[in-house]
């Protein structure tokens, strides 16, 4: 152990390894075939008290597992995480909240967990409860919350209750836009108030916005541990390699009865307002047990998830017998100037097969427009809209005009 008091967090030559199954046994209590996999390979760094550092990298690059094993959740397979002060965190919806009990319980609850007196939880209650908006249902096992209900009253007890560390695991993916916006605000609040904090997110916005320092995790190695904006353009290197090699990824995440083993747009280049057009194709390896179904995320250069396309939604279902070749088609919204990538997930009762970065493509400056204006006109917003700004008094004429929707 060490006796260095002055850093909040020391990390030492920290390693994870899992065991996975690589054959199902023949027979009843046969063991099968196992290969290890490692989740993080020699991790090491420190973080001072109030420092608040962004931790990012793919999906798989072992930025979960470490805050699992800094949690105590898991422990790790070698190496030492040593943490000095009470810790909050939030790391999946509704982590450390029993749900026989209720709101009003479970805020108690991990007070106590963390620590705290009585006296201290009930002199941030009022402000935890009107934060998470479920004063109606305090009194409700969360059991019975929705999702929303329950990620947001787990933000406002990890946020608001007086922990010395903070770790957040991709908070700001979950939930409306307007409880995001929230969120966002109150982890202002909460890096500029002296407690340390450890946040992870794909959202490279909020990285820059909140972090002094950045880790960039990849295939369970510290790729970098400094500057924000210098990790930041690593980790978007990495992704535009990653657009390649993530076909031929042998370990990505699913069950695997279904891969995706080719995904290519119908051009590299498009206009904002132009139809895109992705070709994927599906190969079959294992038997599937019914029929299936396929989402796509439409991702910025930032991380920011632009859109979801499920084909629930169109009532699509697919037999994996006969529709093997796929075709995505979208128009709108409008995308602003920049790089794009589509994560496909495949999906039947659980995930057959999760390719990230399967394919990019770039949309141009060139604006949607028919009139030319200024860069301030279109600097705000993630997409473009298709609208009209008119008066509809008698004597004027209707003006059509562009500008990009707020986030």
């Amino acid at each position: 152990m060490s006796s260095n008091i002055a850093h909040a967090i020391d990390v030492r030559q920290l390693s994870k390894d899992y065991s996975i199954q690589k054959s199902a046994p023949k027979w009843w209590g046969a063991g099968g075939s196992f290969t290890q996999f490692e989740a993080l390979k020699d991790i090491s760094f420190r973080v001072v008290p109030g420092e608040v550092v962004g931790i990012v990298g793919r999906n798989g690059a072992g930025k979960s597992t470490l805050l699992k094993i800094l949690t105590r959740i898991t422990p790790p397979t070698r190496g030492e995480a040593d943490l000095r002060g009470r810790v909050g965190s939030l790391l999946e919806v509704g982590t450390g909240f029993h749900p026989e009990l209720t709101g009003r319980e479970n805020i108690f609850l991990n007070g106590c967990i963390l620590g705290m007196r009585r006296s201290e939880i009930r002199s941030e209650f009022d402000a935890i409860v009107a934060f998470a908006g479920v004063e109606s249902f305090l009194d409700t096992p969360v059991k019975r919350y929705s999702s929303g209900m329950y990620v947001r009253l787990a933000f406002a007890v990890a946020a608001h209750l007086k922990s010395e560390i903070l770790l957040v695991d991709e908070v700001l993916a979950v939930g409306d836009v307007e409880f995001q916006k929230r969120c966002l605000g109150k982890m202002r609040d909460v890096a500029g108030s002296g407690r340390t904090v450890l946040f992870v997110s794909h959202h490279m916005q909020s990285v820059a916005t909140l972090c002094s320092r950045l880790l960039v995790l990849e295939g369970g190695k510290l790729f970098h541990d400094g500057a924000v904006q210098v990790g930041i353009e690593r980790y978007m290197a990495g992704l535009k390699a990653a657009v390649n090699r993530s076909l031929s990824d042998e370990q990505r995440s699913g069950t695997g009865e279904l891969r995706v083993v080719s995904a290519n747009f119908s051009k590299e280049f498009f206009q904002c307002a132009e139809e895109k057009v992705l070709h994927f194709t599906l190969e079959k390896l294992k038997p599937i047990f019914g029929r299936f179904f396929v989402s796509l995320q439409l991702v910025d250069s930032m991380g920011t998830v632009v859109l979801q396309c499920d084909s629930r939604f169109l009532d699509g279902w697919f037999d994996p017998e006969r529709d093997l070749e796929m075709e995505f088609r979208f128009s709108s919204p409008w995308l602003k100037p920049g790089s794009y990538h589509v994560d496909i997930f495949l999906c039947s009762s659980g995930i057959l097969d999760q390719c990230e970065h399967a394919a990019g493509f770039e949309v141009l400056p060139i604006f949607p427009y028919p009139a030319a204006t200024n860069a301030e006109a279109v600097a705000h917003g993630v997409v473009f809209a298709d609208f009209q700004i008119r008066s509809t008094s008698s004597c004027a004429d209707s003006l059509q005009m562009g500008c990009a929707t707020q986030q």
